[in-house]
């Protein structure tokens, strides 16, 4: 029988140490990007939720 995801464990440090490195990760990459560029990405993402709320009903 295949293991779950409920049943593996996870390093807390691991965990902590991703948590760290994501947030910074975001924050560098905002600041790299334009005006201009961060606008597409986020009129992209609410396009792709639209579609995803539309395919639902």
């Amino acid at each position: 029988m295949a293991k779950t995801l409920q049943t593996k464990k996870k390093n807390p440090a691991a965990v902590a140490l991703s948590k760290l490195g994501a947030s910074k990760g975001g924050i560098a990459r905002a600041k790299k990007l334009s005006a201009r560029q961060r606008s597409r990405i986020a009129k992209l993402a609410v396009e792709a939720r639209w579609r995803k709320y539309r395919a639902d009903k």
